[in-house]
């Protein structure tokens, strides 16, 4: 009989049920040999369907697993020509007894695999198209295609885990949060629009013609007016909005743990945050970190890493060698701020096709190329670049590199920013490419002793690093005034293999250093006052010492779940240009929504 003679034939059977008098007793991966010869009711969508000629065997889905049923025509002939219409992804409920599979037939690879249901009755609850793709993790599918379908895409057993690991972990820090006193208190989502961070998101307000709010990019001066309004101790698993370039662990709108206490300093708000990651980690994974957190210096993850966010599950390592070569005959060396390499071990291996890649790869952080020396079996230095070098600079490159036969060296010369950033990057990928990570193991560490300020070339001015309501180290206070640049902030960052998970300080609690800061910032009273008028308010009227630290779940989850893009933990994500692909947003709205919101759209200029 072909296929298409049964779907005429079974459309009769084809009767959406109701689910009067019935109740699941079971998700889909409950039932093993504990429960043999109980008769249960399962529901979910249909995996696989398996006819082999009397027996009809179908791999029943819900969030949780799967379960075998079997439709046999000796026990209910009637219920097994009925379920000859059933087909993948329709959603059936089934009554039936709980009995061993054949010998030789289990699969040790399920939960349920000892055992299936022997189907007595069974409802039709819906049917379903032939989905885009098939609705399981062996499948490659376009993710343009799985985020069009994204209701589909959850179905996936994979998907369905990470969101029951990512509900674990909420309810993991609310537990551990309240246990410790911590209030869970709401922030508005409309509010001001401040100068700092990222670019916000706007929202016209109908009342008000001509003015904005802004969705917030973090609950960072509401937080902080709670610990004056005597919370003490306050968290919020809260949405945030940025409107900055995305890429694959950064979306517009995310999710933190945030996170306030009063009468704190550093190392009271570390131990806090560190005890609730390890647990955290523990329960929803059963993995336990160590049980203290190593600390490092900024200045110590860019001299060693490039970055300030070290993966420290791999040992490749930075040096400078700008020394080495201030006076050498190579004048790309000799005349650049900063020239940094980066030892591979066993890394000649590489092709020249391969490194032309990586020096494609370093141009994304603004480097003009990627230098390199094989240095071959033999102990000979195999390079475009050893020419120029004197004998003496080649001795002391080996002595302080410890560069051995079979080693590649990576160099990047210029802008001590660009340097750091194309060798720090590289590092991982090329870790990542050679084998050098070891699965399943986590690396968390405390990174420390942030610069308070950055200086922006295009503005001409500082910038604060972290946001303008972090203080300085209590002996720095003199040098912000003075030396701003140098002065270093009460900052702390907790980074897990390579991701900033977390970020914090303890902030300004007085009107007088707010002011010394806003000063440092080129921001004069009056546009402090425009800006910030609420929070110089508040700082008058006996703000306590308080400092806090915020999460990002989002990331955290691609963590725990070894997830390699954001997108994958986050329900219903945006692509890389901003867009929902399922709903079609963001769109065109009706000419009456703009005029009530007082706006006009500039018409496109139209393209030669």
């Amino acid at each position: 009989m072909s296929e298409h003679q049964e779907e005429r034939d079974y459309d009769e059977f084809r009767v959406i049920e109701d689910l009067a008098g019935w109740r699941r007793t079971h998700h889909n991966n409950e039932l093993t040999a504990a429960n043999m010869d109980e008769t249960v009711c399962l529901m979910g969508w249909v995996q696989f369907r398996r006819d082999h000629g009397g027996l009809i065997f179908l791999d029943l889905r819900d969030r949780e697993g799967l379960t075998q049923v079997v439709f046999n025509p000796e026990d209910n002939a009637e219920v097994h020509e009925r379920a000859h219409a059933i087909r993948p992804e329709y959603v059936i409920a089934i009554k039936g007894r709980v009995r061993p599979r054949p010998e030789g037939m289990a699969n040790k690879n399920m939960v349920t695999g000892e055992v299936e249901i022997e189907v007595d009755e069974y409802k039709l609850l819906n049917t379903s198209d032939t989905p885009p793709f098939p609705i399981e993790d062996r499948v490659e599918v376009g993710e343009n295609l799985r985020l069009k379908y994204r209701f589909l895409d959850l179905r996936r057993p994979s998907l369905a885990k990470n969101f029951i690991i990512r509900n674990k972990a909420a309810q993991s820090v609310r537990r551990y949060l309240d246990s410790l006193g911590f209030l869970e208190v709401e922030t508005p989502v409309l509010t001001k629009s401040t100068p700092e961070g990222a670019r916000d998101f706007l929202v016209p307000s109908r009342v008000n013609p001509g003015e904005f709010y802004a969705l917030p990019q973090s609950p960072q001066l509401f937080k902080q007016m709670l610990m004056v309004s005597g919370m003490d101790r306050y968290f919020q698993i809260v949405k945030c909005f940025r409107d900055e370039d995305l890429r694959a662990d950064r979306q517009p709108e995310f999710t933190q743990i945030d996170i306030e206490m009063s009468f704190i300093d550093e190392a009271l708000i570390q131990d806090m945050a560190e005890t609730m990651i390890k647990t955290l980690f523990r329960e929803t994974i059963e993995v336990e970190l160590p049980a203290e957190f190593p600390r490092m210096t900024f200045g110590d993850a860019m001299r060693d890493y490039g970055v300030d966010k070290p993966d420290l599950r791999f040992d490749l390592k930075l040096t400078e060698v700008t020394d080495i070569f201030a006076d050498s005959g190579f004048k790309v060396f000799a005349s650049s701020e900063m020239v940094k390499v980066m030892r591979v071990p066993d890394g000649a291996s590489l092709s020249r096709k391969e490194i032309d890649e990586y020096t494609k790869f370093v141009e994304i952080y603004g480097s003009k190329g990627l230098a390199w020396i094989k240095i071959k079996e033999d102990g000979t230095w195999q390079s475009p670049i050893v020419k120029f070098f004197s004998e003496d600079e080649v001795a002391k490159l080996g002595e302080r590199t410890g560069v051995q036969p079979g080693d590649i060296l990576f160099f990047q010369a210029g802008p001590a920013v660009i340097a750091n950033a194309a060798l720090g990057n590289l590092r991982c990928s090329l870790a990542e490419r050679l084998g050098l990570i070891e699965e399943g193991v986590f690396k968390p560490v405390w990174i420390t002793d942030f610069p308070l300020l950055e200086y922006d070339v295009e503005e001409k001015r500082y910038v604060a690093r972290h946001h303008p309501f972090t203080s300085a180290q209590p002996e720095q206070m003199a040098t912000l005034a003075s030396d701003p640049g140098n002065a270093l902030a009460r900052a702390y960052d907790m980074v897990i293999n390579g991701h900033e998970v977390g970020g914090g300080s303890i902030r300004i609690h007085t009107p007088e250093q707010q002011k010394i800061m806003f000063a440092a910032l080129g921001i004069d009273e009056e546009e402090a006052r425009e800006k910030f008028g609420f929070l110089m308010d508040a700082l008058k009227f006996g703000a306590p010492p308080h400092g806090g630290i915020a999460f990002g779940l989002d990331r955290l989850i691609m963590i725990l779940t070894a997830s390699k893009s954001i997108r994958d933990v986050i329900a219903f994500p945006k692509t890389q240009k901003a867009t929902c692909l399922m709903t079609q947003a963001p769109s065109a709205v009706p000419g009456k929504q703009l005029r009530d919101l007082s706006i006009r759209l500039r018409e496109k200029k139209k393209e030669d």
